[in-house]
């Protein structure tokens, strides 16, 4: 694997791109979907890497007639976009339906993915992983991105559907001024404008997910990740130490690990350290949803915890 930071190099020069075809359809070589994954045509390239002012994008090439292999690549990239939930947006790119791009981007070879940070590209990797060592690699990405203040989340997107011409999917305006707070890294103002759409309607389950992500980013602000495993491991029933680690691990895209340490602490414990480990986890599920699987899952696992 060919990996490294974020340097910011030139923006992508897009001058020598030709200009689309009025009907041109979506790229045959697509791979499939998730909410935070999207095809690349000519038509939505340029407001998906406008887009990582927001949010990391990552470019997957790849060509299923060149290197099938790449194909894969691709796909887990995909899959894995939902586990992380936005903490970065993937573009397939197939170089053979939409070659002016390849040739915009200067690709060299293929597989290829290439994280765009601000509008700004750097190659992260050029070999077909495994997805385990993959979601690692991407795990360890994630956090050098937090701990360099780069904390934003895509809008998740309808899952293998399609996108508007701009590659993006609708935003209610009602959560813009949280949104483009998160884009601009001032966490304190997101919590604000979340906690203003919650109080006017407290039903709103959006706002209540947005506030408790928004939070938990508030929290580990700053936060040494080493040190902080180190602390969890040296107090496995310190509740701050514990809950501290969740959040890290919530980040971090493992989230079952995050929900697995509070559900075994609430089990270790009694009392009001129980109380709170209880309430941290809870507020962990309204992060990722409750329709989610995995908070299902979680919250079975609570139960039994519990009684």
């Amino acid at each position: 694997m060919s990996q490294q930071p974020f340097s910011r190099p030139g923006a992508v020069d897009l001058s020598g791109m030709k200009a689309a075809a009025p009907d041109q359809a979506a790229a045959p070589g697509a791979v499939g979907g998730s909410s935070y994954s999207v095809q690349i045509t000519e038509e939505n390239f340029q407001s998906t890497i406008e887009s990582s002012m927001t949010a990391p994008v990552l470019l997957a090439f790849y060509s299923p007639t060149r290197m099938p292999e790449s194909v894969g690549l691709a796909r887990d990239l995909a899959t894995l976009s939902t586990e992380f939930e936005g903490r970065f947006l993937v573009g397939l790119v197939d170089i053979d339906a939409v070659p002016q791009i390849a040739q915009a981007m200067q690709i060299p070879s293929i597989p290829l993915v290439v994280a765009i940070v601000d509008g700004r590209p750097a190659p992260l990797l050029q070999d077909v992983l495994p997805i385990d060592e993959l979601r690692t690699a991407l795990t360890q990405v994630v956090q050098q991105l937090t701990a360099s203040g780069v904390a934003g989340r895509h809008q998740p997107r309808a899952a293998g559907g399609p996108v508007g011409e701009d590659g993006e999917a609708p935003m209610d305006p009602r959560y813009a001024a949280a949104q483009d707070a998160l884009g601009e890294g001032d966490i304190d103002r997101a919590v604000a404008e979340y906690q203003k759409l919650l109080d006017a309607n407290p039903a709103d389950a959006e706002a209540a997910a947005g506030l408790a992500m928004a939070k938990l980013l508030q929290r580990t602000q700053g936060v040494d990740l080493a040190a902080a495993r180190a602390a969890a491991a040296a107090a496995p029933d310190d509740v701050a130490a514990q809950t501290m680690v969740a959040d890290l691990d919530m980040l971090g895209g493992h989230v079952e690990d995050a929900f697995n340490r509070l559900v075994d602490l609430v089990r270790r414990t009694a009392g009001d350290e129980r109380n709170q480990a209880r309430e941290h986890l809870l507020g962990l599920f309204g992060a990722v949803g409750n329709d989610d699987p995995r908070v299902l899952k979680g919250r079975q696992n609570l139960a039994s915890a519990l009684f």
